[in-house]
């Protein structure tokens, strides 16, 4: 596929998400209809379609039209590429520019601007104040890659040498011990033999910081309450020899927890009922609006309402309660999202606070999207008499 081809096939694919597909979904759609593209074809469709998307508002605004058209047209002006050098018409290249579309448009609204609904931008201001500025640009672009080392399989410089041998240049975070930022290579991380031997594993470095902030120590018992795919257990798992369950309301969210486990050379139980189980540190990595991750999932900011807000919140609030009650005496409750909505971060840690005054705040940790990692969110409470 030529150039103006990949930005003719990402028009469509973009349209289909304009039509309320979600973008995987519509690219997955586009790759089984298009078996005449190559391995870089649907690589480079793909970064077409995310960066179009990730700034689907300030896209269609230089663009003149909020249609797969418009976005592709207005990122290759934010990318001081001429469109009409790629809208000949010619070698199945997009038609060319109509004269209204030769046109720049005016100023934006600091929500276009930004790439972010007009009541979410609302929210970035009121909470993050000065930083709400970078915090939404930064979520524009694409995210950085970043891998955990595995302190059981090897150390830092042990794993860069194995990922060079791969095609994998990475190196090491300068904030966060035991990450590496991925320079070059990112595609090949998963064929990497570095991969392949739990030697490294793919987690952001905010997250890991927050991971690195949790006491533990040997012989402690562990328990993650909303587990998911494990990420988060696995990295509290190789810090110590601790006893680690996992447990989620959705027992399909942790089936690849054995093997990763298994990689990693850790130790996870997994546990669909707790009944009555109690931990030393209980970890809450609560459902949120992923507001500090949208450069990684931009269907986010687009698809989140109000209302579905509010409803996140609500949810967060009972996980809280319900976390607490399997802490063990002396132990300690970790909360944890990857948003930057006050809502859903200190307002939850206040009213947590209140609801239950026999707790008390001993941590907490804001992260904010950019170079060196997402945003992230950990508070840790113990009881008052702990």
């Amino acid at each position: 596929m030529t150039p103006a081809a990949r930005v003719a096939a990402a028009i469509g694919v973009l349209d289909d998400c304009l039509g309320g597909m979600p973008v995987e979904k519509a690219l997955l759609r586009w790759s089984r209809a298009s078996r005449f593209a190559g391995s870089k074809d649907r690589a480079a469709v793909r970064d077409l379609v995310f960066g179009g998307w990730r700034r689907r508002r300030s896209a269609a605004h230089a663009g003149g039209a909020e249609t797969g058209r418009g976005i592709m047209i207005g990122w290759l002006r934010q990318h001081d590429t001429d469109p009409a050098a790629i809208f000949t018409g010619l070698d199945h290249a997009p038609a060319p520019l109509t004269s209204e579309e030769t046109q720049l448009s005016g100023e934006a609204s600091p929500a276009i601007r930004h790439d972010l609904p007009d009541w979410l931008w609302e929210r970035f201001s009121r909470d993050l104040g000065a930083d709400a500025d970078t915090s939404a640009q930064a979520l524009r672009d694409r995210a950085p890659v970043f891998l955990r080392v595995n302190p059981r399989r090897g150390d830092t410089d042990a794993a860069m040498g194995a990922l060079a041998r791969d095609g994998v240049e990475a190196v090491a975070h300068d904030e966060v011990a035991g990450a590496l930022r991925v320079v070059s290579g990112e595609r090949a991380v998963s064929r990497s033999q570095a991969y392949s031997e739990g030697m490294v594993e793919l987690q952001d470095a905010a997250s890991q910081a927050a991971m690195l902030r949790l006491p533990l120590q040997d012989g402690q018992s562990v328990l993650d309450y909303c587990a998911g795919g494990g990420g988060k257990a696995l990295a509290l798992a190789a810090r110590a020899e601790i006893s680690v369950t996992a447990h989620d309301i959705s027992a399909a969210r942790m089936r690849d927890i054995p093997a990763r486990a298994a990689r990693a050379g850790v130790r996870i139980e997994l546990a669909e009922r707790l009944n009555g189980l109690k931990a030393d540190l209980v970890l809450v990595d609560a459902p949120c609006s992923g507001s500090g991750t949208w450069r990684r999932d931009p269907d986010g900011k687009w698809r989140l309402t109000p209302e579905r807000l509010a409803d996140l919140v609500r949810l967060q609030a009972e996980l809280l309660d319900q976390a607490a009650r399997h802490v063990a005496p002396g132990g300690s409750l970790a909360y944890a999202t990857c948003s930057v909505l006050a809502e859903e971060n200190d307002a939850q840690v206040a009213a947590f606070l209140a609801r239950c005054p026999g707790w008390v705040q001993r941590d907490r940790m804001q992260r904010l999207p950019g170079p060196n990692g997402d945003g992230f969110f950990l508070a840790r409470f113990q009881r008052g008499d702990a």
